[in-house]
């Protein structure tokens, strides 16, 4: 018997977690009975219209029904195998659809699959290492790649995710990225990077520079439309391979199936993953053959990548986002969202932008604190909205919405994020 079972509340389920949790977990007060499409519901029967989407895990919708029905299908067959012991069909139909979709340049694609963002991106950086024969790695300010000892190293931000957690992984370098509403411009973005080229670190030692289109947990920050571009023809100059890290962006979240396609630029890997899996664990890496095969047999690999589960979700899933009615809803989204944003911008001075690509969109406060931002996302709560910030000051308020949400939630969810604004500037007053 469960602890709610035997208590049949959610007070019980969180003084449990108090007790056998670890702390360094950071946790809403919300238990979760039930979801579906945009709606959650908690354990004692409350409803909750979902703007987290499982922290961009679910684009597809909580209970994709497609993907359910594959999952139940390979449930009757098989659960675990190892790739590397037993091929299976849902490994290799991830794959290929991934090559089908591939934003990357050549005509033959490869990927890998694993179990988690931040595996995915070690693994993108090991690939570049080998076709490369180079260590280093670029990144840049506010960007998120995972919390591992190597993708935390990459991450830009200390408090909460490398405080205390040194020392880090070597040869990883970083470069301001544009911000344009923090006054960094691509042109200043560009001489960083040539400046760090003859200051800190010899082109011709780095593998790969690894971007995100629209940095997630960064601030929800898109890349100035020339940047991507001129970025990638900088790098060529030196050979070092462009890494488009496409977690938290891609699989629908931006109106096209990957960000970057927006850019007019074909990056040498990609990264993908949390809604991937349609709600299960799975992240891949993909890019040319000639690349990704530079790893000898064996360099490569993972006990749980790509479980079958999650390939099984993952094929229907793929097959969802890259419809052309998905992705036409997707950017009608968008465009709802961010005029209702823009709309609530323009009666509240405590909002110093809108920003974002297609549905993945965000307002930044000028309170350069946490604060507000946490009174605003826990005012969501108690008025039955699921509401994340983000950012390096943690004053964004960031929309994840579930893709598949109804016109009546949407519009309702926007009100309830204007209403939370509204009491948490009344009380910060």
């Amino acid at each position: 018997m469960s602890i709610r079972e035997r208590t049949g509340s959610s007070e019980a389920v969180i003084a449990a977690r108090e007790r056998y949790v670890a702390r360094g977990i950071a946790t809403t007060p919300i238990v979760v009975s039930r979801a579906e499409g945009a709606r959650v519901e908690d354990v004692d029967g409350r409803l909750y219209i979902d703007f987290a989407g499982g922290l961009g895990c679910q684009n597809t919708g909580h209970g994709l029904p497609a993907a359910v029905e594959a999952i139940r299908e390979q449930l009757d067959r098989y659960l675990h195998q190892c790739f590397m012991v037993g091929m299976y069909e849902p490994y290799v139909e991830v794959c290929r659809l991934l090559a089908e979709v591939s934003p990357c340049h050549g005509t033959e694609q490869r990927s890998i699959l694993l179990s988690s963002g931040a595996e995915a991106v070690e693994n993108a950086v090991k690939i570049a290492r080998a076709a490369t024969g180079r260590p280093a790695v670029l990144v840049f300010d506010h960007a998120f790649h995972g919390r591992t000892l190597m993708t935390m190293t990459m991450t830009s931000k200390v408090v909460p995710y490398k405080q205390g957690f040194g020392p880090f992984a070597p040869e990883v370098y970083r470069a301001p990225a544009p911000y344009p509403y923090r006054g960094v411009t691509s042109d200043d973005a560009i001489c960083a990077i040539e400046h760090l080229f003859k200051a800190e670190v010899d082109p011709a030692s780095i593998a790969c520079a690894v971007l995100e289109p629209v940095q997630g947990e960064g601030g929800f920050i898109p890349m100035p439309p020339d940047f991507p571009k001129r970025l990638q023809e900088l790098l060529g100059r030196h050979g070092i391979l462009f890494v488009a890290d496409e977690v938290q962006s891609g699989v629908g979240r931006t109106g096209t199936v990957w960000a970057i396609e927006q850019y007019g630029v074909e990056p040498d890997l990609l990264i993908s993953g949390k809604s991937l899996g349609g709600g299960l664990p799975l992240a891949g890496v993909t890019g040319p053959a000639e690349i990704v095969d530079a790893v000898e047999p064996g360099g490569l690999g993972g006990t749980f990548g790509g479980n079958p589960l999650a390939c099984a979700a993952a094929v229907a899933v793929l097959d969802e986002v890259r419809k052309p009615e998905f992705l036409e809803r997707a950017c009608e989204l968008g465009r709802e969202i961010r005029m209702r944003l823009e709309q609530l911008a323009a009666r509240n001075a405590s909002i110093g932008e809108v920003r974002g690509l297609g549905p993945m969109l965000a307002v930044e406060l000028t309170e350069p604190t946490p604060d507000l931002a946490r009174t605003i996302t826990s005012a969501a709560r108690e008025k039955g909205l699921l509401l994340l910030a983000c950012g390096l000051y943690g004053n964004v308020i960031r929309i994840l919405v579930p893709l598949v949400v109804s016109d009546e939630d949407l519009a309702r969810g926007l009100e309830l994020v204007e209403e939370s604004l509204v009491d948490a500037s009344t009380r910060a007053a």
